[in-house]
């Protein structure tokens, strides 16, 4: 069944618990809909079952699938954390909003606080609104989420490879010395070595574990969604819930049992599959058709990962890999930003439908302030569209070109490298990012662009001949596109992120514990002294 999370009783106890809440609540007619919006982080376009047949974990998101529509030209914003999140909740590019690659633990600042983010607009609009999972826009003052439109806010300041005593980037948290294998106490103690990692959970402002337990992060993220969406129906407001998972970036937990042939990286998926599952029952708990759901993701698979890398489906990139280095995440490669894409709304948007419009996580921005029947920002322009009739079935008309802009793999921060103009995508600069084997991609620069025809080369692999009547042809469109973008942009009002860093502003429980890796005592004087402490602001001052 899905939502139940196929593992611990106590998810079966709490879907219950929550099924049986959601009847009892009193049924609220809005006139809003309700939003939730799940970003998945770092799955391939071929982690969903109903992309890619060789997926078999996930059966929760197929039957999304069948009972809302599936995108399959759908695009992240950018090729990496803290960029794409910036665009979704601003509808703004990176080149516009400021945010062109990721904070750090140490990041002063964060998304611009002259952005306006989704959360802001909706909360304006009468919605009660909440973030849970990771967040990644800055966690320092009032980059917080707390203070960018969230009414409520459950989760971790950026990646959970990210703790401040682990170097970012490992497959598994690299821990104080564990016990030796053979011990009475070292298997107990080695799991532990490897579920935790150095990082805060916050609630709000308030640090309430560090360092965070990923086996139980999951449970946490489905108690506190379920709760907020509780307090909002008792309320009788509108909610919108940015939910912001963990899964599929490393570390990912290690199964106990071992995992099946399916290996840790099926083993997350699955458990990510039913935590969607299980949330989509909860929504439909509290009024069947009330709420609209989107799922999508941040970027393509972290291919340097190897084996605990998701599937880009045939989006490979073989242009790139002929030339070293990975052309999934932090590339403008199809891999790096396709992403899977469905939206569940019952009543409302067509059941089994697969569209193939050209759509971005830009446009969640414009299409719920719509649904919600609130305005935009004035003074700034957006890269997002109000694409509402396409979720309804009313057109398949999505972009008539979208931006893809640099990520990490090579070149400029934010620098717009790629163009897509219908069925064409142009590449200014390409580059690949580490691969599974060590290799990297240099930047390479093309004047005139490399130009692929994804209709009939949706791997990527054979540009077109310069010489060749196609090429002729739609070259001048293309670079007249690519003109007026730079143009708009350059001519608009932009803003631009504080990157500069200080070791002070790291989230710690304690400042007596500056490596944050913060023992929680279990009775006593000092125990007193940890109630204390988490009461306190949770900035190292």
């Amino acid at each position: 069944m899905c939502g139940t999370m196929g593992k611990p009783l106590s998810w079966a106890v709490l879907v219950l618990a929550v099924v049986l809440l959601g009847l009892s609540a009193p049924c609220v007619a809005h006139r809003q809909p309700n939003f939730i919006v799940i970003l998945a982080d770092d799955v391939g376009w071929g982690d969903l079952g109903a992309n890619w047949a060789e997926t078999k974990e996930t059966p929760c998101l197929d039957e999304l699938a069948a009972e809302g529509t599936r995108f399959v030209d759908f695009h992240s914003a950018a090729s990496t954390c803290s960029p794409s999140r910036a665009s979704l909740l601003t509808g703004r590019l990176g080149a516009r909003n400021g945010v062109t690659h990721n904070f750090a633990v140490t990041s002063v600042g964060g998304l611009p606080l002259n952005e306006t983010t989704l959360a802001e607009v909706l909360q304006q609009a009468g919605y009660s609104t909440g973030a849970i999972g990771k967040w990644h826009l800055g966690h320092h003052g009032r980059h917080h989420p707390n203070f960018r439109g969230f009414d409520y806010f459950f989760g971790i300041p950026y990646s959970h490879d990210m703790g401040c005593t682990d170097t970012p980037g490992y497959n598994l948290p690299p821990c104080p010395p564990c016990p030796q294998r053979g011990t009475a106490t070292s298997r107990v103690a080695r799991k532990d070595c490897y579920t935790e990692v150095a990082l805060p959970l916050l609630e709000n402002t308030t640090i309430i574990q560090q360092p965070a337990n990923l086996s139980s992060l999951a449970m946490h993220y489905a108690q506190q969604a379920a709760g907020f969406i509780q307090r909002a129906s008792d309320s009788g407001r509108p909610f919108f819930l940015y939910l912001a998972l963990a899964h599929m970036h490393v570390p990912l937990e290690v199964p106990s049992p071992p995992p099946s042939a399916s290996g840790i990286y099926g083993a997350a998926l699955s458990e990510m599959d039913s935590l969607v599952g299980w949330i989509k029952q909860v929504a439909d708990s509290h009024g069947k058709g009330s709420t609209l759901l989107w799922f999508t993701g941040d970027n393509g698979p972290w291919e340097q990962k190897c084996e605990l890398a998701g599937r880009v489906g045939p989006f490979v990139g073989a242009w790139q890999r002929q030339r070293g280095g990975s052309s999934a995440k932090q590339t403008t490669w199809e891999g790096g930003h396709r992403v899977p894409a469905l939206v569940y709304w019952p009543g409302h948007i067509p059941a089994n439908r697969t569209s193939s419009a050209l759509l971005s996580t830009l446009d969640i921005f414009p299409t719920l302030v719509a649904l919600a029947g609130a305005s935009l920002p004035p003074n700034r322009r957006f890269d997002g569209l109000d694409v509402s009739p396409v979720l309804f079935g009313w057109s398949d008309v999505g972009h008539k070109g979208l931006l893809h802009p640099n990520s990490g793999a090579a070149g400029k921060y934010g620098e717009i490298e790629a163009l897509r103009l219908a069925q064409y995508k142009a590449f200014y600069t390409t580059g690949g990012a580490m691969a599974c084997d060590g290799s990297t991609g240099p930047a390479e620069h093309h004047q005139p662009p490399l130009i692929f025809n994804l209709e009939r080369d949706i791997q990527e692999q054979e540009p077109l001949d310069v010489a060749s009547g196609e090429y002729q042809a739609v070259l001048p469109a293309i670079s007249r596109a690519y003109a007026q973008a730079l143009e708009d942009i350059i001519t608009d009002n932009i803003t631009t992120a504080d990157y500069s860093k200080d070791p002070a502003v790291t989230p710690c429980c304690s400042t007596q514990h500056v490596a944050c890796r913060c023992q929680v005592p279990r009775s006593g004087p000092a125990m007193l002294e940890h109630r204390q402490e988490r009461r306190a602001r949770w900035l190292c001052l």
